[in-house]
């Protein structure tokens, strides 16, 4: 009868398993972001701590910059020969970004 129950119970774990496995990512990123700020806050005590990651664990992450066009047109033509990446330059250039 136990030899029933456990085996019960542990298949019944390993269904439950993969639901538990879905917030792993969110887990990961929210343990790298405690790690990060928990080593800027080297040296701090007390409420300072406290207020600086309240502050930094709430802190969203920096959208990326977009690349400017020139960089963008640059990367479109590269490889071209002289006069065909002049003439490709231009017509970056002119349209929109």
């Amino acid at each position: 009868m136990t030899k029933t129950l456990t085996l019960a119970m542990l298949t019944a774990f390993a269904m439950a398993s993969p639901a538990f496995a879905a917030d792993a990512p969110a887990t990961n990123a929210q343990n790298d972001k405690m790690t990060a700020c928990n080593a800027k806050a080297t040296g701090m005590k007390g409420d300072e701590r406290k207020a600086f990651m309240s502050n930094c664990l709430s802190a969203k992450p920096e959208p990326a910059k977009p690349e400017n066009k020139m960089a963008m047109c640059n990367k479109k033509t590269a490889g071209l020969d002289k006069d065909a990446r002049a003439k490709a330059q231009s017509e970056c250039m002119k349209g929109p970004a």
